[in-house]
């Protein structure tokens, strides 16, 4: 009778990135500016095609944004934030403490970040519960979601673990169209009737 050894399997495992690996990516030619990838918990992200409102939502953001906090802070656009040793999103807007060098030396980091901003359409439900919890998770004390399809923006803010391992905001607040919102920094409200029209 011959018998035979039942080898175990091996799952494949995806490999992971580090920050540094990333950068190596991109400074070795693979990966570009065009190529809209953000590395998420060790994993390169394509991020998804950005339509005319999305992009008409960031301009107007910037516009009105950048009247309102002035030289208090600083407003960074779709330019990354370094998470921990494997995260480094691109959130479509931040707003950043202010640093002499204005990050020259460094990307910012999550102690740096006063709010990060991200405005979805396809994206929505990505940036409802990856996005959210990531930015919960590096202790971003507030995250604004601007949502092109309802036209409103959902306002995140008190940090909390939800269970162990998983983190997330206590409040969160729904402003519509017709509403305002203050900042962290600013001294007058952001009224969406300027991001939505």
């Amino acid at each position: 009778m011959i018998t035979t050894a039942i080898q175990p399997t091996q799952t494949p495992q995806p490999v992971r990135f580090t920050v540094q690996d990333y950068h190596r990516l991109v400074d070795l030619g693979f990966l570009g500016e065009d190529d809209h990838i953000e590395l998420i918990r060790g994993e390169l992200i394509q991020t998804a095609a950005r339509g005319t409102a999305h992009e008409a939502c960031i301009t107007r953001l910037l516009r009105a944004l950048t009247f309102i906090i002035g030289d208090r802070a600083t407003l960074q656009c779709q330019s990354p934030i370094t998470i921990a040793f494997d995260g480094e999103p691109e959130p479509d807007l931040a707003i950043l403490r202010n640093r002499e060098d204005d990050y020259e030396s460094a990307h910012p980091t999550p102690a740096d970040t006063l709010l990060v901003m991200e405005v979805a359409d396809s994206s929505l439900e990505y940036d409802r519960t990856v996005k959210l919890a990531l930015y919960a998770e590096a202790a971003i004390p507030h995250y604004w979601l601007f949502n092109v399809i309802d036209r409103t923006l959902e306002a995140y803010s008190e940090l909390a673990q939800i269970t162990p391992g998983q983190f997330g905001y206590l409040n969160r607040q729904i402003v519509t169209s017709s509403g305002a919102i203050a900042l962290p920094m600013g001294k007058q409200p952001l009224a969406l009737a300027h991001v939505f029209p």
